[in-house]
């Protein structure tokens, strides 16, 4: 193998840029030549695929998004749309690659590699943390640190007012943001789709609060809870529940952004290097991932189908220091 490609897809995450940077430099080092691919699969159907060097990805560690860009692609699902991405790829002399990105993204690199046989691995990039075959994912752990620190501003001025505050996080299926924000910002009440929490239940747990008269309360939302976002369920509190003044605050899409943390930085650094390192070792068709502080590859159809379970003694955690 001489060349290989990279590219971001899906929405993008902290720390992103990092996994780029040790894709090129691991491949660099390894006399591999490297093409960036602009805008996903949409950039490479449409030919926007560059030729990357060292100095190409200079002084973008610490930086937030991507520097190859995101976009989603509708024809990418075609295979009229596969064959024009493969024929550029042939094009570049572009032998593998290396996909950064979520469920969508590998669901797309499976689909490619068995109709055109191009060698793919999967670095997981997505706040969410909801990919099965790596204990964490690129951009969750700076997610939840802005989070946090957004909580913790919305904390001050809960106990300045005795206000009632729910906070909307992302994670329409999953709850890895809630679950960590919530259990690192105190918050009494952690709403996540993995769990059934009812209305009367975050009452009841509210009540607690106000009978050791506590002066502020935090319910954090995961958006895709099944009560509904954060919204709809301040709305059915009030209506049983008024001690407090209510606010409603959505963070939605400042969570993607900012400097990404050490950890973030290099976790992506890790997964990035062994992606390429996999693919000189013959590996295709799977994600690298970390598990228990190891590299691990998974293939793309566990990653894809396979749910990753919430862990249960956070979520006790919460009941006990609330």
């Amino acid at each position: 193998m001489k060349k290989i490609g990279v590219f971001t897809s899906g929405g993008d995450a902290p720390g992103m840029n990092a996994c780029i940077r040790a894709v090129v430099r691991t491949a660099l080092y390894h006399n591999l030549e490297v093409a960036g691919i602009i805008r996903g699969y949409n950039g490479m159907i449409h030919d926007e695929i560059i030729d990357l060097y060292s100095y190409s990805v200079s002084n973008i560690i610490q930086q937030g998004g991507t520097i190859l860009k995101t976009a989603r692609s509708d024809e990418f699902m075609t295979y009229q749309g596969r064959k024009k991405a493969f024929d550029n790829l042939q094009k570049h002399g572009i032998e593998g690659l290396v996909a950064i990105g979520g469920n969508g993204t590998f669901t797309g690199a499976k689909i490619f590699y068995e109709e055109f046989g191009v060698p793919i691995i999967g670095c997981p990039g997505t706040i969410d943390n909801d990919l099965y075959g790596t204990d964490y994912t690129i951009g969750f752990d700076t997610a939840v640190n802005t989070a946090v620190d957004a909580i913790d501003k919305i904390r001050d001025t809960a106990n300045a007012h005795d206000r009632l505050f729910f906070v909307e996080v992302m994670g329409r299926d999953t709850g890895y943001i809630a679950l960590h924000s919530g259990i690192a910002s105190g918050a009494e009440v952690v709403l996540i789709p993995e769990t059934l929490t009812s209305i009367d239940e975050i009452i009841e747990i509210l009540n607690l609060g106000k009978e050791r008269k506590k002066s502020s309360s935090i319910v954090i939302v995961a958006e895709g809870d099944e009560e509904g976002g954060a919204l709809k369920i301040a709305n059915k509190v009030k209506e049983k529940f008024n001690y407090y003044s209510t606010r409603v605050m959505i963070l939605g899409h400042l969570q993607r952004g900012g400097r990404p943390t050490a950890n973030d930085r290099i976790l992506a650094s890790r997964l990035g290097s062994a992606a390429v390192q996999g693919i000189l070792q013959d590996k295709k068709n799977v994600m690298v991932g970390v598990v228990n502080q190891q590299i691990v590859f998974t293939p793309f159809e566990e990653c894809i189908q396979k749910q990753k379970p919430i862990t249960n003694h956070l979520l006790q955690l919460i009941d006990f220091i609330r």
